[in-house]
């Protein structure tokens, strides 16, 4: 029979899988729609626990198309690690980046309850793995390290895997070109001091050059930062709408600056 799989939000029906003690009609029968969710859903394996049983037992599809029944599965060995992109019917239509073991040994009870274990690694190994985990109540995404997890609480958030391959960052290159601009019109300042204090007018003109060649650069540089801007805003899916008001605010303000600075700096010398 085809069982309807649990998906992101509803919760699990229970907590925890219950290690199958006696092989019974009931398990059998659980078996048997565990293989049929899965033709029917096209996938690679399914638990117990995904379909809302309480029971351990998960059924894995194989290349030939027969089935690999584990009750009771343990992982009881691993080696090395592995960095994947996963997906899970929990969270249909998301994956995450996430990081398992290379290799395992599982060991696992058949029908008979007599013991049984295996050796997997590559896509066998990372599909046991994520298959145990809900077993034990858990999903791939408390695997994630915790920038990832970011990402894919983005993920959630839009409902969406597509063109969300990180979350606003806190600081954008782009913040080092108006910093860049800041540090210049300080500099500006500096020179209006400057411009108070003397009265020479050779220096005054010499001055005055160096305030028109930095009011060149940090226009140049406010143009360079809206168009920049604007692009690294793009690659932020989950943030351009927020970022078009602050680039145009930015630069507005950056050129207030630049004119007070540069009219101030015009009638000290004149």
């Amino acid at each position: 029979m085809i069982k309807e799989i649990i998906t992101y939000p509803t919760p699990p029906s229970v907590e925890y899988s219950t290690d199958v003690r006696v092989f019974t009609d009931e398990i059998s029968s659980l078996i048997d729609n565990l293989k049929d969710t899965i033709n029917e859903n096209d996938l690679d394996a399914l638990t117990a626990f995904q379909i809302g049983s309480m029971y351990n037992v998960v059924v894995l599809k194989q290349d030939d198309g027969t089935f690999l029944e584990l009750i009771n599965p343990r992982v009881i060995n691993t080696n090395g690690s592995v960095t994947t992109t996963e997906k899970t019917e929990y969270f249909p239509g998301l994956s995450a980046k996430v990081t398992r073991h290379e290799k395992i040994s599982v060991v696992y009870e058949d029908r008979k309850l007599q013991q049984l274990s295996l050796k997997a690694e590559g896509q066998q190994s990372i599909l046991l793995q994520r298959k145990i985990d809900y077993t034990f109540g858990s999903s791939f995404i408390n695997k994630l390290s915790q920038e990832e997890k970011k990402v894919f609480e983005a993920k959630l958030e839009f409902g969406s895997d597509v063109a969300i391959s990180e979350v606003c960052p806190i600081t954008f290159k782009k913040d080092y070109i108006i910093k860049f601009i800041n540090f210049l019109l300080i500099g500006m300042l500096i020179l209006i001091g400057a411009i108070i204090l003397i009265d020479d007018a050779q220096i005054l003109s010499t001055l005055w050059q160096y305030q028109l060649y930095a009011s060149y650069i940090a226009l140049a540089l406010n143009i360079i930062y809206f168009f920049y801007a604007q692009y690294e805003g793009r690659l932020y899916s989950a943030c351009t709408s927020c970022q078009i008001g602050n680039i145009i605010g930015t630069v507005v303000i950056s050129l207030v600056k630049l004119t007070l600075i540069m009219v101030v700096s015009y009638f000290l010398i004149n």
